[in-house]
């Protein structure tokens, strides 16, 4: 297909490493089809998005917006006072950036944003990482050109004529081929035991690392490997508290940029499910015992998780239960072979790994 120059491209969105992984994605893909393309993502002032988005070597500008509160409270105001303050912000950077399209991949900031974007007649695309939609791009779809998902039945919060099944997008160093013994000696590992991965999404998880903690003997005993990423917010506590008790199987990281190693270390991975988490473990057909954090909205993680557990794709356990059926499943799980194998093909067929292409397809569409 003839493509259409791309020069100017606005991506909105973050708050979280599932926001702003696939966001960067996309940007990656764009200016590589696009080199001389000008990228600017705007997002949420004091949220990850702010530190991630210039490591990755783009421009940002932050918008003062925050999330709607759960209750009602003087928090009310504060927050149309900044959603009137953000609104006017993003119609002044549509005006002065000229793009030739914005993207939203949800989050405070796309809310402004995209409908800035259209309302100046911009083509407008958003990718919706989640099987139940978020309230932000809910009120912007009807606004929008062109919705991009990831699960089906997405019709129920979107017009269908908009919908693209894409898949999400995921970080691209996951796509390549990586051998097990090279990941394992990454680790310092010997690969004797069996290696399980504890992850809580990019700022930790609270409820799996205190279900960490709270069965450290059972690990101790266990004879299986246990690579476990806390998340900055919690290592430092964590690391105190077991300077003296930390079992020899056990590597505690605070992040890990490695995740392409990491995944090929592991032979089960234990993780919340946020949305872009799933999309990896899909592309890397990783046997998995879901958490889903009750802390979301809408509690889109079950449904997330759900979505799998539905096609015999993985396994879950509710947060409410985690102390006491986490670490025994897990266990039973690693050892058992066949199972293991089983939920490694069926969440393989889920895998999407042209998502990010597909997504950019899409924006060349608008782009004409």
């Amino acid at each position: 297909m003839s493509q259409k120059k791309i020069n100017r491209v606005i991506i909105s969105g973050g708050g979280t490493g599932g926001h702003i992984f696939p966001a960067l994605a996309i940007a990656n893909e764009i200016r590589r089809r696009n080199p001389d393309a000008k990228i600017l993502f705007v997002g949420a002032l004091g949220r990850m998005e702010m530190e991630k988005v210039p490591a990755a070597g783009y421009e940002i500008i932050g918008l003062p917006v925050v999330g709607f509160p759960r209750k009602p409270s003087l928090k009310m105001i504060v927050f149309f006072k900044k959603l009137m303050q953000s609104s006017l912000m993003a119609r002044k950077i549509v005006k002065n950036f000229k793009p030739d399209i914005a993207v939203g991949v949800g989050g405070y900031a796309s809310g402004p944003l995209l409908r800035a974007a259209a309302g100046k007649g911009v083509p407008t695309l958003i990718q919706e990482q989640n099987s139940y939609a978020g309230i932000t791009n809910k009120m912007l779809s009807k606004k929008v050109k062109t919705i991009c998902v990831a699960y089906d039945n997405m019709e129920r919060f979107f017009p269908p004529e908009k919908i693209v099944h894409t898949g999400n997008p995921v970080r691209e160093n996951l796509v390549r081929k990586i051998d097990r013994k090279t990941a394992l000696d990454f680790f310092g590992l010997k690969g004797k035991g069996k290696v399980i991965l504890i992850v809580g999404g990019s700022l930790g998880a609270q409820s799996i690392n205190q279900s960490v903690l709270k069965n450290i003997q059972r690990i101790a005993k266990s004879g299986v490997e246990v690579i476990w990423q806390t998340g900055g917010l919690y290592y430092d506590r964590i690391i105190d508290e077991l300077k003296d008790t930390k079992p020899a199987n056990l590597q505690i990281h605070k992040f890990i940029m490695e995740m392409d190693l990491a995944y090929a270390a592991a032979d089960l991975v234990i993780s919340r499910a946020g949305a872009g988490t799933i999309s990896e473990l899909c592309l890397v057909a990783k046997a998995s015992v879901l958490v889903p954090s009750p802390n979301v909205a809408e509690d889109h993680q079950t449904k997330n998780a759900m979505a799998l557990v539905e096609k015999d794709a993985a396994l879950m356990v509710r947060d409410n239960e985690i102390d006491e059926r986490l670490f025994p499943l897990a266990f039973a799980t690693v050892q058992d072979h066949e199972m293991c194998e089983r939920l490694s093909e069926k969440i393989k067929d889920m895998a999407r790994p042209e998502a990010t292409n597909t997504i950019v397809d899409e924006v060349e569409k608008l782009v004409k």
